[in-house]
């Protein structure tokens, strides 16, 4: 399997191309100038191009043959909303924006194997470029699904790349079933009436039942979860009071919860409350809680991810991911409107490791190739 020809010509133009807009970062739905360079870059194949979809989004179609079957491919846009400290020649020229999650790079394989798909590419059916707005807690694959993604481009199936730091460079890994968690936020407020701290005893203690808050939500995932599942809560922040001699009347705390299992995921939920109802009760403090399941898990397809890792190992080192990770994915939403799978890609240095969403972190260029390659035998192996 392969394309018929080298991609080894189309790599100094897709550096420079990531590069351009690694130095030109946008945030979720504003990707304007992204999406004008990517559909510019996509028409000068002669590929039908729509754009706006979702926001920024846009879709690019191929068809070779008669074959009736269809593969979407996927890449993220949008950067995050972090300072960076790289001091590369080409780092972010926008204050707190910056590429630091490699969509500068997801976005310049995919538009390589546009590139190469349409001059080579060996297959017999079509091919769909997805480039997606906002997937940094924005939703933007949910978005582009509800402005009619799959109605108006149908897909049979569907995979995404992401760069992964954990891994070698050039190796690709995937699983069947899980393979990022779904992703929830909460945010508890606790009311006591506020007053003098010298005189803790006219008011309720928000701040003290705060505390004791935390400190419950931590034992959930030990005493309310069995220990086969899998699950984290983590308490990110905690705010409230402004004065050393004052009794705030408020506190809020915020904070993830992480999970595979929809079972479990109501589990949690429910003990938050049943935490809640009894603190509230115990300290004479009103307590509100708002949870938000903004992400679901990410859950390959069996047929897909095992055909993902046979697509693999014809381009770089293939592995059977052992476990799924904690951090989400909206491409969560596409694979559940979709068959399909997502796929990680090795970008990770023997001399400096910086993981994902670090004020450090730059996109590995040694790997574009290896992207490229890949998503040409996805598309190739599908529609052969």
């Amino acid at each position: 399997m392969g394309t018929s020809n080298s991609i080894d010509d189309l790599i100094p133009s897709l550096v420079t191309f990531r590069r351009d807009i690694h130095q030109h970062p946008e945030l979720a739905y504003k990707e304007y100038r992204t999406a004008e360079k990517v559909a510019e870059a996509l028409r000068a194949l002669g590929l039908d191009v729509t754009t706006d979809i979702g926001g920024t989004g846009i879709v690019a179609t191929l068809t070779k043959g008669d074959g009736k079957k269809t593969l979407g491919l996927r890449a993220d846009m949008d950067a995050l909303p972090i300072q960076e400290n790289t001091g590369l020649p080409y780092a972010s020229c926008h204050d707190g924006v910056f590429h630091g999650c490699g969509h500068d790079g997801h976005t310049a394989m995919l538009l390589g194997a546009a590139q190469q798909l349409s001059r080579a590419g060996n297959f017999d059916g079509t091919v769909r470029f997805i480039f997606q707005p906002a997937e940094e807690g924005k939703a933007g694959a949910r978005a582009m699904i509800k402005d009619g993604l799959f109605e108006r481009f149908p897909c049979d199936r569907v995979y995404a790349l992401h760069n992964w730091p954990d891994l070698p460079a050039g190796t690709i890994a995937t699983r069947p079933g899980p393979i990022m968690a779904a992703a929830d936020k909460f945010e508890i407020t606790v009311s006591g009436k506020g007053g003098h701290a010298a005189l803790p005893h006219q008011t309720p203690d928000a701040i003290l039942t705060a505390s004791e808050l935390v400190s419950q939500l931590n034992t959930i995932v030990a005493r309310r979860i069995p220990a086969t599942a899998t699950a984290v809560v983590s308490v990110t922040r905690i705010e409230g009071g402004h004065s050393h001699n004052v009794l705030p009347a408020k506190v809020s705390i915020t904070g993830t919860v992480r999970t595979f299992d929809p079972e479990v995921q109501n589990a949690i939920e429910q003990a938050m409350l049943q935490i809640i109802e009894g603190t509230a009760k115990a300290s004479g403090t009103d307590i509100k809680l708002e949870y938000d399941r903004y992400y679901p898990a990410t859950i390959n397809h069996q047929q897909a991810a095992e055909d993902a890792l046979v697509a693999a190992s014809a381009t770089g080192k293939a592995l059977a991911a052992p476990e799924a990770a904690f951090t989400s994915e909206d491409f969560s939403f596409m694979l559940q409107a979709c068959e399909g799978a997502y796929i990680w890609l090795g970008q990770g240095k023997a001399d400096k490791h910086v993981p994902l969403h670090h004020p450090e972190f730059d996109f590995n260029d040694d790997v574009l190739a290896t992207g490229v390659s890949l998503h040409c035998a996805l598309a190739e192996q599908y529609l052969r």
